[in-house]
């Protein structure tokens, strides 16, 4: 692909060009794990640890006193606060702390070489988003973001090569930022291009991004019709990447790239029946759109337990807010408990669990589960999970959750709000005969309200088109398929309501029901003892003045 780094020897191994060697070469017994990074000797968490704390020191003792001008402050910050950040450096150069400092050393020139941290739509040139040849958008078979390259959208120009650079930086901060580094899957489209459309350096930057800048972010890069006269030129790459390094490139055609990429996340021309059509403005944000039975029952037929309950509460009252309080009293059949009862309580979790239960605590609200959404496979029949948020601060919070696949779900409620505070339960229900995937995503948006401001569906509708995007918080859910066993999260179990609780994990959910209420209970006594006490004090400081008033009248009349 044109001009590479020169190689340069990586320990003992062959001479191999480095950047490429950083990409691309795994040994051979490394595999990717879950998000894409490799399974390593790095599973020790006291060692993890130490790395890590390791490279913190040496970076400030050895390269921030002589290079501290040639890189951002907010990048050092970062570096000492973020764990996972040095990890995934740590992770992509094998745990070598002296090629962790080169890499970290080399991408923080270049961030702020970049300006990295403070590119945005409004800096630069609208015209490079109106293009199309660069977005985010949809998900591989693996459920990792797809990196969109469209090379017959792109024409060489030397006067444009910078700002289109950093448009490839904006969308690469813009993904990480917004979903915590988590690794995407890159498409080069090479449909209907030619030789104008072929550049060579700009496709070396888009990889060099990869190898130096942003560490462990890629999985795969996926070629779609890569042209006849390009043939020649990867026969030379692939002699130097090594047998290893080739599983990573994909180079595919229309008969073959579902085979990492389904069809509904892939345009016609690929084969697929994806009919998303790019355009900006705005920019594209996964596709996120409200669910269906916004605010409104969940009618799924195979939904028996909460039938009675659900009627009740969505009888035409007239009244918003009230139908709203019942929502937030209703469906506590799980909830999570504290970590500390829970790590008392390990008996009782199913011997399969895949993980804790977890909260992503944000500025407004704490959200439970932190990061998936549990669903059953079609045999084992999981078809509802719960999501519960927690208002951390003093104002009412409106909220809405949207979803990448809106004809599969029912979520009640959708858009609600929640008061200071207090903890409100979200439905996610499959409807019908669908399936959870995991390209499934689910986008919880959340804005403090003014106590003014009513909480009901007008007042929420006008509120989110007034509200500026700054000052709305954003967490992403996505999905994952339990093929035979139940994880110890949120997941509602089918007439857990009606059903005595027969099993493990029944009793466990059961336990955490109960658990959470006498928690509720015990908050509810402590705020009456407290009352309690604080009448006491003021009923004794009231005696106390009227004596002293009876002393002082008394004592003026002798």
């Amino acid at each position: 692909m044109g001009v590479w780094p020169r190689p340069l020897p990586i320990g003992h191994a062959p001479r191999v060009t480095r950047r490429l060697h950083r990409l691309f070469f795994l040994s051979p017994c490394s595999c990717r794990g879950r998000y894409g990074r490799p399974r390593r000797a790095m599973a020790d968490q006291q060692d993890k640890a130490a790395l890590i704390a390791e490279t913190r020191r040496r970076f400030e003792a050895e390269y921030l006193p002589d290079k501290s001008d040639k890189y951002d402050s907010r990048d050092v910050e970062r570096l000492q606060q973020d764990d996972k950040w040095v990890e995934n450096y740590l992770i992509w150069r094998h745990d070598v702390v002296d090629d962790t400092l080169k890499m970290i050393d080399e991408s923080f020139q270049w961030r702020k070489e970049y300006t990295v941290n403070d590119l945005t739509e409004s800096v630069l040139p609208k015209w490079l988003f109106e293009s199309g040849a660069l977005f985010l958008h949809g998900y591989d078979k693996e459920g990792y973001k797809l990196f969109w390259f469209k090379v017959k959208l792109h024409v060489r120009d030397q006067k444009q090569q910078l700002d289109k650079k950093k448009l490839v930086a904006f969308w690469l901060e813009h993904y990480a930022k917004r979903d915590h580094g988590k690794p995407l899957t890159v498409v080069f489209d090479m449909a209907e291009t030619g030789i104008s459309h072929i550049d060579l350096d700009f496709v070396r930057f888009i990889v060099n991004c990869f190898t130096d800048y942003y560490p462990n972010f890629l999985t795969k890069i996926v070629i779609f019709e890569m042209p006849w006269i390009m043939n020649a030129a990867f026969k030379i790459v692939k002699g130097w990447l090594g047998p290893d390094a080739i599983s990573m490139l994909k180079f595919t055609n229309k008969s073959d790239v579902q085979e990492y990429i389904s069809g509904e996340y892939l345009p016609p021309h690929m084969g697929g029946t994806d009919s998303f059509k790019y355009s900006y403005p705005p920019l594209v944000d996964d596709d996120f759109q409200t669910p269906l039975c916004e605010n409104g029952p969940i009618t799924s037929e195979d939904e028996h337990e909460s039938k009675e309950e659900i009627d009740t509460e969505t009888k035409e009252s007239g009244d918003v807010n009230e139908e709203q309080n019942l929502n937030q009293k209703k469906m506590n059949s799980v909830e999570q408990i504290s970590k500390s009862e829970e790590n008392d309580k390990t008996e009782f979790k199913p011997k399969n669990a895949k993980k804790a239960l977890t909260t992503f605590k944000g500025p407004l609200l704490h959200i439970s589960p932190a990061e998936e959404l549990y669903f059953g496979s079609k045999e084992t029949g999981e078809k509802k999970c719960l999501i519960v948020l927690t208002n951390v601060t003093k104002n009412i919070v409106a909220f809405k959750v949207r979803t990448t696949a809106p004809e599969k779900y029912r979520v009640k409620p959708s858009n609600s709000s929640c008061e200071p505070g207090t903890s409100l339960d979200i439905i996610v229900s499959l409807h019908g005969g669908f399936s959870a995937s995991l390209q499934d995503r689910f986008l919880i948006m959340a804005a403090e309200m003014d106590q003014s401001s009513g909480s009901g569906v007008p007042e929420l509708a006008q509120f989110w088109k007034e509200v500026p995007r700054t000052k709305v918080m954003e967490h992403r859910l996505r999905c994952h398929v339990i093929e035979s066993s139940k994880p110890s999260t949120l997941t509602l179990k089918e007439n857990a309501l009606n059903i005595p609780a027969k099993t493990n994990e029944d009793l466990h959910m059961q336990l955490t029901h109960l658990l959470q209420i006498n928690k509720r209970l015990q908050e509810q006594i402590d705020r009456c003892l407290w009352f309690q006490q604080l009448s006491v004090v003021l009923s004794s400081l009231s005696v106390t003045i009227v004596a002293f008033c009876f002393y002082l009248a008394y004592s003026q009349r002798s």
